[in-house]
């Protein structure tokens, strides 16, 4: 249903004055985009006239449009942008139906002050998951975020590291990950080592520069405060008063994984990222992050937090694909449950 269009009967209706018709095209969007992608991802109508709006629809999904609105609102009175990507962060945390946490999480999306400070922008979280992830790696020494792609766990894992160094709280910052995909083929690639694997590093590079000036990027890489380094050449140190992040950590071995926890010295913290379903290791070879969740599940002092397609903050159509790939896994693995006598 379109903006401006009659609402069902029996649905709850609740009207929303708005007192600044300056803000309402930054509220509603161009062509009234806001208010279409609200009423398609929530299930409801919304009527317009002047600054007054009409929401209607079932009870939860109209309460839900109504915490979305009133978060935007607040935000555009303390003079912060509203574009898409903060409607659909409102949408994912309205969603949550933990209503102390929803409102707790909405709040950081108007208080100018929330999130994460880097030289380049201000991080806030943008679903109930990271908002968790958040206050788990500012209070725990050791966290694992565990989840599908497209959800932020190395971006934010990343803005905590820098927002720590920029303040001091930190002396340096080591960025790794496994080269699995390279192996022992990683000779043959062109270049010098640092050319080789460079493509494996990539993503760890472009957070960086998403939060910090490029210089000051290049700078503090040449001066060892930023390292990000291959698995491999972590071993035989130890790392103190660093923030090491542990990216695409299912690739790890088992004993890679020990490495790499021993690392930790004084006065540091770790982050590790992985997706338990997207292990490339060979075939009957143990995966160190799903060894570690194992080992170190109910260990004081280590956080885990866990995110699903819900948190999946990318285009929307990857939060589909996740979705599809993980019915289709649960579907193969029915089958082969089913035995052989199982229809395909």
């Amino acid at each position: 249903m379109t903006p401006g269009s009659p609402a069902p009967t029996g649905d709850r209706r609740i009207d929303l004055t708005f007192d600044d018709n300056r803000l309402l095209p930054l509220l509603f969007g161009e062509h009234e985009q806001h208010l279409s992608r609200i009423e398609k991802r929530l299930g409801v109508s919304l009527i317009s006239r002047g600054n007054l709006l009409t929401i209607a629809g079932p009870e939860d999904e109209a309460q839900a449009a109504r915490s979305v609105f009133e978060a935007l609102w607040e935000r555009l009175k303390a003079g912060m942008a509203v574009g898409v990507a903060e409607v659909d962060a409102a949408i994912r945390m309205a969603g949550t139906a933990d209503a102390a946490l929803r409102d707790q999480v909405l709040s950081t999306l108007s208080n100018p002050n929330a999130g994460l400070r880097t030289r380049r922008r201000v991080i806030a979280p943008r679903s109930p998951t990271q908002a968790r992830y958040l206050e788990a790696l500012a209070e725990n020494e050791l966290v694992f975020g565990l989840g599908p792609a497209g959800t932020g766990k190395t971006y934010l894992a990343v803005a905590q590291a820098v927002s720590l160094l920029i303040t001091g709280q930190v002396d340096r910052i080591v960025l790794s990950r496994p080269a699995v995909e390279a192996g022992e083929r990683l000779g043959f690639l062109p270049g010098d080592l640092k050319d080789k694997v460079d493509p494996y590093l990539r993503p760890l590079y472009d957070a960086l520069y998403d939060m910090l000036p490029a210089e000051q990027v290049q700078k503090r890489l040449t001066t060892g405060e930023i390292e990000v380094a291959p698995l491999a050449f972590m071993r035989g140190r130890t790392l103190a008063n660093s923030f090491i992040i542990l990216d695409e950590a299912q690739n790890t071995t088992a004993m890679q994984m020990k490495m790499f926890l021993t690392r930790m010295g004084e006065g540091s913290r770790m982050a590790i990222t992985g997706d338990i379903t997207q292990i490339d290791l060979p075939p009957g070879q143990k995966s160190g992050l799903k060894d570690a969740l194992a080992i170190l599940h109910d260990m004081p002092g280590v956080a885990f937090v866990t995110f699903t397609e819900a948190d999946v903050v990318r285009h929307h159509l990857v939060a589909r694909i996740v979705r599809a790939y993980d019915a289709a896994s649960r579907e193969d693995a029915a089958r082969k449950a089913g035995g052989p006598g199982t229809q395909p």
